[in-house]
């Protein structure tokens, strides 16, 4: 059995007609390796503008990570309410795609993430973020090398036609 190495990397996916996005090879691997098949979990990010996706196998892990942010809230001496917390972690729609990562994104989920006609995808360890370009345009300092990313491969796919 392969042990599942995370997310990594930075793509564009151009909108297709109804919803249709494709999950770029990089990630459709991932996500293959992480849900042993083709189940993409998709959910708006608790934080920021943008979209969180990661495979099944992350379902295990959401009640360990309740527990962790849990204890270090009442260290803190902060309030936790574990209900909306779990309710934020596991809001997440499970999305099959086929052999070309072709999945369709509900429009809620797109109306959420501000998606408008790409999708760009940014690796994050055990998850990877989803981004409307203008949204990853107003992050601070700290995405820098994701910008530049980012409006690299915009530039690509535009300059081969194939952004809308």
């Amino acid at each position: 059995m392969q042990v599942f190495g995370g997310y990594s990397g930075q793509a564009w996916s151009p909108a297709g007609d109804k919803g249709r996005y494709v999950l770029p090879p990089l990630f459709r691997k991932a996500v293959r390796e992480s849900s042993d098949g083709r189940v993409l979990c998709l959910a708006k990010h608790d934080r920021w503008n943008c979209l969180t996706g990661f495979g099944l196998s992350r379902k295990s892990e959401l009640e360990a990570q309740l527990d962790r942010e849990e204890d270090r809230a009442l260290a803190r001496g902060l309030d936790f309410d574990r209900e909306v917390r779990s309710s934020q972690l596991n809001g997440f729609v499970e999305l099959p795609f086929d052999d070309s990562g072709r999945f369709v994104m509900p429009e809620y989920l797109r109306d959420l993430g501000q998606i408008e006609d790409g999708l760009y995808f940014q690796g994050g360890g055990r998850f990877f973020t989803l981004w409307n370009p203008a949204e990853l345009m107003r992050m601070g300092d700290e995405w820098a090398a994701a910008k530049a990313a980012c409006a690299a491969l915009v530039a690509e796919a535009e300059a081969k036609g194939k952004r809308k």
